[in-house]
C-alpha cells in the first residue's frame, strides 16, 4: 500500500507508521512544520524504520499542501488534530480550525486524488459523559469541550462526504490508548513520571473513569479497518470493554513501582464542572463483529510495560510541570 498518515508525529501515529513500514507499506507522513525540523515522536523510531518514511512538513489547514501530499496515495489515515482538552480551553479557535478545516482539506484531497480508502480517526470524547454503559456507536454525541465539539464537527463532515460523494471512508473511534512514547499530556504517563521522581503525585479529578487499550492493540485495529470491506461507511468503537478510574490507575502505578506515594489534588488540572467527562466505557461488539478485532494485551500487563519504558526514558519527561 501507498499510505499517507496525518498526525504521524504523535503517539498513535508514530506507532502506526512504524508498524506499516514493518508490513511493507510505502509510508508518507505529514508533520506540522517547525523551524527545528522536529518530527515529534517519529524520531524515536529505529533509524532503519525512520529512513523508509517520507516526511512532509506542513499544516493541515493548508489545502494546497494536503492536496499535494495525497497524490498517488492508496489509503489515508487521518489522525492529525490538536487533541489536548486543556489546550482547547485556552485556544478554542486554533483547535476548531485545525480539527475541522484540516479534516475538510483531507477529505477534499482524497476525493480529488481518487484515494481508495480514508480512515478518519475520531475520539471517545465525542460521547461526553456516558448516558448509558457500555457506550456503543449509537450513543448521543455531546460537545463538552471545544476539543470534543471540533471532533464531532470533523466526524459529521467525514460522514457527509461518504454519503454525498460516496467517498470510501470509515470512522474509527478509539477510546483511551496508552503505552510507550506517550507524552505526559495523557494521564497515565503523567502519573508514572511523577511517581518515579517525586514524593507526591499531582492530579485533577480522581473519580472519572476511562476505557484504556494498549497501543499495539490500537494499531492492529487500524490495520484491520483497512482490510475490512465491511467497515466502509461505518463508525467503529475501539476499546477494551473495561473501565477504570484515574484514582485506581494511580494506585496500580504506585504498587508496580513499589514505593509509597501520596496523591494530591491540583486545582489547575481540574476541568470546568460541566466539561468534565465522568465516565467512558466502550462497547467493542461492533469491532469484534466487523473487524474480528479485540484487544490481546490486558490493562495490567500494558501498564507494567509502560512503567518500564518510561522508567528507562524518564529524561524525556518533565514531571514537575503540568503538560497542557
Amino acid at each position: 500500500m501507498k499510505v499517507l498518515i496525518t498526525g504521524a508525529g504523535g503517539f498513535i501515529g508514530s506507532h502506526l507508521a512504524e508498524r506499516l513500514v514493518e508490513l511493507g507499506s510505502k509510508v508518507k507522513v505529514i508533520v506540522r512544520y517547525n523551524s527545528r525540523s522536529d518530527w515529534g515522536l517519529l524520531e524515536m523510531l529505529p533509524k532503519e524504520r525512520l529512513g523508509e518514511i517520507e516526511v512532509i512538513m506542513g499544516d493541515l489547514r493548508d489545502g494546497d499542501a494536503v492536496r499535494s501530499a495525497a497524490k498517488d496515495i492508496d489509503i489515508i489515515f487521518h489522525l492529525g488534530s490538536l487533541i489536548a482538552i486543556p489546550y482547547s480551553y485556552i485556544h478554542p479557535r486554533e483547535t476548531i480550525e485545525t480539527n475541522i478545516m484540516g479534516t475538510l482539506n483531507i477529505l477534499t484531497a482524497a476525493r480529488e486524488n481518487g484515494v481508495e480508502k480514508i480512515i478518519h480517526v475520531s475520539t471517545s470524547e465525542v460521547y461526553g459523559t456516558a448516558q448509558y454503559v457500555p457506550i456503543d456507536e449509537k450513543h448521543p454525541l455531546q460537545g463538552q469541550s471545544p476539543y470534543s465539539a471540533s471532533k464531532i464537527g470533523a466526524d459529521m463532515i467525514a460522514e457527509s462526504f461518504c454519503r454525498s460523494f460516496e467517498l470510501p471512508l470509515a470512522i474509527i473511534r478509539p477510546f483511551n490508548a496508552f503505552g510507550p512514547r506517550q507524552s505526559a499530556r495523557a494521564v497515565i504517563p503523567a502519573i508514572i513520571s511523577q511517581a518515579l521522581t517525586q514524593e507526591y503525585i499531582y492530579l485533577g479529578a480522581l473519580l472519572p473513569t476511562r476505557d484504556y487499550t494498549y497501543i499495539d492493540d490500537v494499531v492492529e485495529a487500524f490495520i484491520k479497518v483497512t482490510k475490512s470491506p465491511n467497515s466502509m461507511g461505518e463508525v467503529i468503537n475501539i476499546g477494551s470493554n473495561f473501565e477504570i478510574s484515574i484514582g485506581d490507575i494511580a494506585k496500580k502505578v504506585i504498587a508496580i513501582i513499589g514505593k509509597d506515594k501520596e496523591v494530591l489534588a491540583d486545582p489547575k488540572r481540574i476541568r470546568p464542572q460541566k466539561s468534565e467527562v465522568l465516565r467512558l466505557w466502550c462497547d467493542n461488539t461492533k469491532a469484534k463483529n466487523l473487524l474480528g478485532w479485540e484487544p490481546k494485551i490486558g490493562f495490567d500487563d500494558g501498564l507494567k510495560m509502560t512503567v518500564a519504558w518510561i522508567s528507562d526514558n524518564i529524561s524525556l519527561y518533565k514531571p514537575k510541570f503540568y503538560n497542557v
